[in-house]
């Protein structure tokens, strides 16, 4: 993370931001064969860990119950150019959200991690508009096929870093300035970040 502590965050609120934001995540953890990485949907689980599914083939699948485990959620980034700022003679930066969650990771129960799928269908579902679709719609066969293709875990969390770069040590009237050349640069979720943080 950022070495600057003008760039953190209560990563409490972070967290739970950028689930409903992004609500994906990516899992690293060292393997017999080398340090490996998986891409994952996330969901906090009802005693506060951070819960997540991989496909049993997975090559990191295998090797995380009760290993030390790293998570990263990645918010909105982009390039920030010295165009978007009274004085040109600076250098370009790059503007991100990312939190890294650390903890050891356990494999859950079938009816847990049909509980975390459920949750994350009706949290995801909802989302969108119109007709929901539900998972009674799928038959037994191939929701137990699919079940068992899969397997679930729960990472307790021991440590948690974030870094939330927004332009703070430029002036308000710049932050503003950047915001909108990240909006007219294709960019508005980022943008709107800042805007929430004050640019």
């Amino acid at each position: 993370m950022h070495p600057n502590p003008v760039f953190r965050a209560d990563d409490e609120a972070l967290l739970a931001q950028l689930l409903d934001t992004v609500g994906f995540g990516t899992v690293f953890a060292q393997a017999a064969d080398g340090p490996r990485v998986a891409h994952t949907p996330l969901a906090i689980g009802p005693d506060g860990g951070i819960r997540f599914h991989l496909a049993r083939r997975n090559m990191l699948a295998k090797e995380l119950d009760g290993a030390q485990a790293l998570i990263v959620i990645d918010g909105p980034q982009g390039y920030i150019s010295p165009r978007w700022y009274a004085n040109r003679d600076t250098v370009p930066t790059w503007n991100y959200v990312s939190l890294e969650l650390e903890g050891r990771v356990s494999v859950l129960d079938e009816a847990a991690l049909e509980e975390m799928l459920m949750g994350m269908i009706a949290r995801h579902e909802g989302k969108l508009a119109g007709e929901g679709w539900q998972a009674t719609e799928t038959s037994e066969r191939v929701w137990a096929a699919q079940l068992n293709s899969i397997m679930g875990f729960e990472m307790a969390v021991t440590a948690s870093r974030s870094t939330v770069k927004l332009s703070q040590k430029s002036s308000p009237e710049e932050r503003q300035w950047i915001a909108a050349g990240l909006v007219s640069a294709g960019n508005p979720a980022l943008a709107g970040w800042m805007r929430e943080a004050g640019a």
